[in-house]
């Protein structure tokens, strides 16, 4: 019987090492197989996060993962960002590029990054910001652009970014900043503007003083050599006042500088402020003027100014920083008037606040001309109209009555007493706790009784009749005297009486 020969086991391993051998011919190894193509080798990439720091790198890694949503290339040796280099990140949110070399940016190179909300580009050689910069990140909030070198802010470089928040500009080499872009026409998140640390050697304090408050409370100035004078001390004293944070937090750091001959000639004027102790505040340090109006009044607001009409245009700014120019805002609820003047047609609650007046003479100079506090009110009810006096008049006389029906009407409290007497019983007292206040002397005495003129006899419990030789009460009705008709009057059955408030007797 012949038997059955097993087939070759050598044969899988063969398949096997023919496999291996294709690989490396295409010079991989078999665990390169199994990674990710889309991240870089010199990379860290997780779910969304993409880290390539502190990798000495001159160039963007091309295979870039499209989930990424933080994308970190700081600490590098970049020196530039080619167009449309983050098309293939679509979600991209955060963008860390601080710490390299770059001078300056292609005018597309953050084109396709429509959802970028922090941008750091701090640590790098910037020479200028210009408007093709950034004017394609529309969702940008943070831009931090600290520690470069940057000399000039092009006045259009932040006006197509509405949703920016913060920007970080300081130990920088700024000379001067546009501070007319950052106005109120479109910025209305700003919150912060961190100008500290440069070379600003003067300030337009009108323009500041037009700024909205947020923006205000976050501009940051210290620590420049600004030009002193008494508009700018009036002014930082002013803001610590209100409590900004940008004088509150940095009140030392602020310096300006006496002569512009003597580089080094700075002071910290806010701490001593005895050196400006002659400055007067002018028109820019008064409060607002108050305005009460009632709820569906129509007012007119005007500032007293002596400018030229046909060079000076206006605009006023409102409590909720809109700016509004001729001939109003879009539903017309405010208008204004080719002379400066601002109209509002029906005054409701959320018109109250301060309404700030500009005149505009030049794309760059803006003017304060006044401020108003608009305060509106809803009309007090009529019953809330009552004189004082008259209320006070007619309680006083409600209370008088209230006391003569005391005395007067007083209903009696002795329901037993009250009762008509019995023919043969000599008469009650109805008052238990009335008073006898007599000084003449009873109609009829005992040969015993001693008279004593000017005793005051006052009963204060009933006096019931006995027939024990005890005080009975009787009513003076009961003794026809005509001359004391409401005087009650004591008869005994005896000798002897007996007082009700000591040992002694009392008689009258």
């Amino acid at each position: 019987m012949s038997q059955r020969v097993p087939a070759d086991p050598l044969w899988p391993r063969v398949v096997k090492v023919l496999l291996l051998l294709q690989l490396c011919s295409h010079g991989r190894s078999p665990h390169a197989a199994s990674l990710p193509r889309s991240c870089p080798a010199a990379c860290i990439c997780t779910s969304d996060l993409l880290s390539c720091s502190r990798q000495t790198l001159q160039r963007v890694p091309r295979a870039l993962p499209p989930t990424a949503t933080t994308l970190d290339l700081s600490h590098n040796a970049l020196t530039q960002l080619h167009d449309r280099w983050l098309a293939a990140l679509p979600h991209l949110e955060a963008l860390h590029i601080s710490h390299n070399q770059i001078k300056d940016l292609s005018p597309q190179a953050f084109h396709n990054a429509s959802y970028l909300r922090h941008l750091d580009m701090s640590s790098n050689h910037l020479h200028a910001v210009e408007t093709h910069y950034f004017d394609a990140l529309v969702s940008l909030e943070e831009l931090l652009l600290y520690n470069n070198r940057i000399t000039r802010v092009d006045d259009n470089a932040f006006t197509k970014l509405s949703g920016l928040r913060k920007v970080y500009l300081s130990w920088n080499n700024l000379t001067t900043f546009p501070f007319h872009s950052v106005q109120g026409l479109g910025n209305y998140s700003l919150r912060t503007l961190d100008l500290s640390s440069n070379s600003l050697s003067s300030i337009p304090v009108e323009e500041l003083a037009a700024l909205p408050e947020h923006i205000r409370n976050g501009l940051y100035l210290h620590n420049n050599p600004i030009r002193c004078s008494c508009p700018l001390y009036l002014m930082l004293q002013r803001w610590k006042q209100q409590g900004f944070s940008s004088v509150k937090d940095f009140f030392e750091e602020h310096t300006c500088k006496v002569s512009d001959n003597v580089p080094r000639s700075l002071i910290k004027f806010l701490k001593y402020s005895h050196m400006f102790k002659n400055c007067s505040a002018g028109p820019e340090d008064t409060h607002p003027v108050p305005f009460p109006v009632m709820v569906g009044q129509t007012l007119l607001l005007a500032c007293n100014a002596s400018l030229p009409a046909a060079a000076t245009t206006y605009m006023w700014i409102s409590p909720h920083h809109e700016p509004i120019k001729h001939p109003g805002n879009s539903n017309r609820s405010l208008e204004v008037y080719h002379n400066g003047s601002l109209k509002i047609a029906a005054a409701k609650p959320w018109h109250s606040g301060v309404y700030v007046g500009l005149a505009i003479n030049s794309p760059h100079n803006f003017s304060r001309l006044c401020e108003v506090n608009v305060t509106v009110h809803y009309p007090k009810p009529d019953g809330e109209t009552f004189s004082t006096g008259l209320t006070t008049l007619l309680g006083c006389i409600v209370s008088l009555l209230l006391v003569l029906m005391y005395l007067y009407l007083t209903p009696c409290r002795c329901l037993s007493c009250c009762k008509k007497p019995a023919p043969l019983s000599p008469p009650q007292e109805c008052s238990a706790q009335s008073s006898i206040l007599s000084t003449t002397p009873p109609a009829t005495d005992g040969p015993n009784r001693k008279v004593s003129a000017n005793k005051h006899v006052v009963f204060l419990e009933p006096v019931r009749e006995t027939q024990n030789g005890k005080i009975r009460l009787a009513l003076g009705e009961d003794f026809p005297d005509p001359k004391h008709p409401k005087v009650l009057q004591l008869k005994s059955d005896s000798e002897s009486i007996s007082s009700v408030f000591s040992d002694t007797p009392i008689v009258s």
